[in-house]
């Protein structure tokens, strides 16, 4: 595998990412944005490793205080309320993406699967977190923190389901092509 494409499929899904968290209904303390969607279709799309180093990537650059996620950027992010839903990314595109399989086994089945496992993973990290850094009951951070991305992540796993496949095709072509 090329590395130089490698490396350009990373940027590729961490610039989606950015654009996605800006793309954003501000819904406090967690606003509803498309930067999730992006992680989904980094888990389908990207072998683990990959889609791993995407968002890792994310994180970092927002870490040192590059303006890419919903609410800025710095490490305050990071500590904040929705701290835990932003490293559950990092987490959901690595689980998602191995049960995924990208060795061409994988199916709509399979894929849909990866998805739920992967919103469940972020909702078990950020749903905690957001609950102690606001001092809520887990009643109010459940109806904070998930009751209200329900019908949107619905809908962002039927999107990615639909897209997975072409996009997987084509970054594959892309990451196994010689160099000219």
């Amino acid at each position: 595998m090329n590395t130089l494409r490698k490396l350009l499929v990373i940027a590729l899904f961490c610039a989606l990412m950015i654009v996605g968290a800006f793309v954003r209904f501000p819904l406090p303390p967690v606003p509803i944005s498309l930067q999730t969607f992006f992680v989904m279709l980094a888990s389908l799309v990207l072998p683990p490793a990959m889609a791993t180093e995407s968002i890792a990537l994310y994180l970092l650059l927002g870490a040192v205080g590059v303006p890419v996620f919903s609410s800025g950027g710095g490490i305050g992010a990071l500590v904040g309320p929705t701290g835990g839903f932003l490293v559950g990314m990092l987490f959901e595109a690595l689980v998602g993406s191995l049960i995924a399989d990208h060795k061409g086994t994988s199916g709509l089945w399979r894929d849909l699967v990866a998805l739920l496992v992967g919103e469940i993973v972020v909702y078990a990290i950020g749903i905690p977190y957001l609950k102690a850094r606001l001092s809520l009951t887990w009643a109010k951070a459940f109806a904070v923190g998930m009751t209200p991305f329900l019908i949107g992540d619905t809908i962002k796993i039927i999107a990615a389901l639909s897209l997975r496949r072409p996009l997987r095709d084509r970054v594959k072509a892309f990451l196994d092509k010689e160099s000219e």
